[in-house]
């Protein structure tokens, strides 16, 4: 087993921290939805694929729904990384008049609001709702679909980047080019390796199938690897990792179920707060309390940050990572 260390630290996000206020609206069932027998509301959880981080954010939304007290039926499915499968159950949803759809990653809440413009759509592990076409704008989403953010605090993981890895010169970012949310992240990433001074090339992959090719490839180019919250990286991080681990090449990963399954070191948010987050917000459209139109984007406050160190593959690259203690 991989031996790992986490430590919380407090540090502010700044992009966008928003407090979620109730809003007034109608009572009752949300939408024109129907509730399965035995239950009140019935949700359909359309998760794009499994990975750790995905599947914090789906526990964490359970566990709000079960907590609130409602009568829930949660009909769950994943996607297994297939963007045509996102479509199918998103329509399979709509067709079983579900009373809400909550939708993980970015191609699912995509799909489902593709899918449907008058159900309710809760989104998690999404970087930009607005960037990603999901809603008018971040603070009034103006649609169907409302949520809470996975937006990481790329600039200070890089900043750990080169404290931690001081001769590093060259950096490869490794990413999905199918993947709105990916790409935010990387352009983040790039003005803040222009402000290090520090070098960068891209090494994209358009499936799963392309990851160990690309990363072999970037052996003796780089100095190190960074790779955002990217679903499918994150589901192929500890085949990265192997390569990595061969070729002495630190890998620094955007969320912390990378870094455990492959990575260096990661600054990572927590995907079952997360979900939890998105879980009240659903709580609170199925009571009529609030609607997806006027709720802002969620995003975590910053004393849940998380540091992680993967200290297996520190003693095999031969990195001492204690300047992240300090």
């Amino acid at each position: 087993m991989k031996d790992i260390t986490i430590s919380r630290r407090s540090l502010l996000v700044s992009a966008g921290l928003l407090a979620l206020a109730p809003l007034a609206g109608c009572g009752g069932n949300s939408g024109s939805g129907s509730a399965a027998a035995g239950s009140d509301y019935t949700i359909g959880v359309l998760q794009l694929t499994e990975h750790s981080a995905l599947d914090a954010a789906n526990d964490g939304f359970v566990k709000a729904i079960k907590e609130s007290g409602l009568k829930v039926k949660i009909d769950q499915k994943n996607a297994q990384n297939d963007q045509s499968t996102c479509k199918s159950i998103a329509d399979k949803f709509v067709g079983d008049n579900v009373n809400l759809i909550y939708a993980i990653a970015t191609p699912a809440a995509q799909a489902a609001a593709g899918a449907t413009a008058d159900i309710p759509i809760v989104g998690c592990a999404i970087t930009d709702y607005a960037a990603s076409g999901l809603v008018q704008d971040n603070d009034k989403p103006g649609t169907n679909v409302t949520g809470a953010s996975d937006l990481t605090p790329v600039a200070e993981q890089l900043e750990m980047m080169q404290k931690v890895l001081p001769d590093v010169k060259k950096v490869g970012l490794l990413y999905c080019t199918a993947e709105s949310n990916s790409d935010v992240q990387i352009k983040a990433a790039k003005k803040e390796l222009d402000k290090l001074g520090l070098e960068y090339t891209d090494f994209t992959v358009s499936s799963s199938n392309e990851i160990q090719s690309v990363v072999e490839s970037a052996v003796g180019k780089v100095d190190a690897l960074y790779s955002p919250t990217d679903n499918t990286i994150a589901a192929g991080a500890s085949q990265v990792g192997q390569i990595c681990k061969e070729n002495k090449l630190p890998f620094v990963t955007g969320e912390e179920g990378m870094c455990m399954a492959g990575g260096l070191f990661t600054l990572s948010i927590n995907y079952e707060d997360l979900g939890y987050a998105a879980g009240e917000m659903a709580v609170k459209i199925l009571k009529g309390e609030a609607k997806p139109e006027d709720m802002p984007i969620k995003h975590l406050s910053s004393k849940d940050l998380v540091v992680v160190k993967n200290d297996e593959m520190a003693e095999a690259l031969g990195v001492d990572l204690s300047a992240l203690d300090a």
